[in-house]
């Protein structure tokens, strides 16, 4: 499945609803019903994106860990976390934290992870490696089978970046959820709703792996 959603989109975001399938070979499928939910509508928000809007109880928890050094790594953000807070997945506390911050506790109470990152010379962003830096050893034995995606934006290219995520991501047998999203140059509505789904659907399998 590409990192891109093809389907048909109007102007503006409408009403959608989700139809999740089973859980097959370990991952997660899921197919739409109509269109896209707009920015907003049927998705939970807070005041503070580092903050949760819910009460956590025994909630799954879903970390995102994201550096976001532009317009378009920012627009990238704001759409997981729409896809994420949809209200069609229930039961998942979203808390984000910036690469520069996240720490292995954050790793170690997460049942799910996304990370995001610009593509700097062909690699990850220095603050997304500062974090794996920070958590490789601490997690290394305590969070195998971690589902994890990946979003990445580039002005050139992303091949690097994505490369050197996966890499230490294998290293820490984190198991990729999806194949991730990178974008080029500017976002258009098909990026923007890539994000979406790869928030929507990460969270799900954070609330999968919760039921254990």
């Amino acid at each position: 499945m590409s990192g891109t959603h093809t389907g048909r989109r109007g102007d503006v975001w409408a009403s959608h609803q989700w139809r999740f399938l089973a859980e097959t070979a370990g991952e997660v499928r899921f197919r739409s019903a109509h269109v896209r939910p707009s920015p907003g509508d049927g998705s939970r928000s807070t005041a503070d994106p580092g903050r949760s809007d819910r009460d956590t109880g025994d909630m799954a928890r879903l970390l995102i860990v994201h550096h976001t050094a532009s317009p378009s790594t920012q627009a990238m953000l704001e759409s997981v976390l729409e896809g994420a807070r949809t209200d069609e997945v229930e039961g998942v506390e979203v808390v984000t934290r910036a690469a520069l911050a996240a720490t292995a506790v954050d790793v170690l109470a997460a049942d799910a992870v996304i990370l995001g990152t610009p593509a700097n010379i062909g690699y990850m962003s220095g603050a997304l490696k500062h974090f794996f830096d920070v958590v490789y050893y601490p997690c290394l034995s305590e969070t195998a089978g971690l589902p994890y995606a990946l979003y990445v934006h580039g002005n050139n290219d992303t091949a690097g970046a994505v490369r050197a995520v996966e890499s230490i991501a294998g290293g820490l047998s984190w198991q990729r959820h999806r194949p991730p999203v990178t974008v080029v140059g500017d976002l258009d509505r098909a990026d923007r709703e890539a994000c979406w789904e790869l928030g929507a659907v990460t969270a799900l399998a954070a609330a999968e792996r919760a039921r254990g």
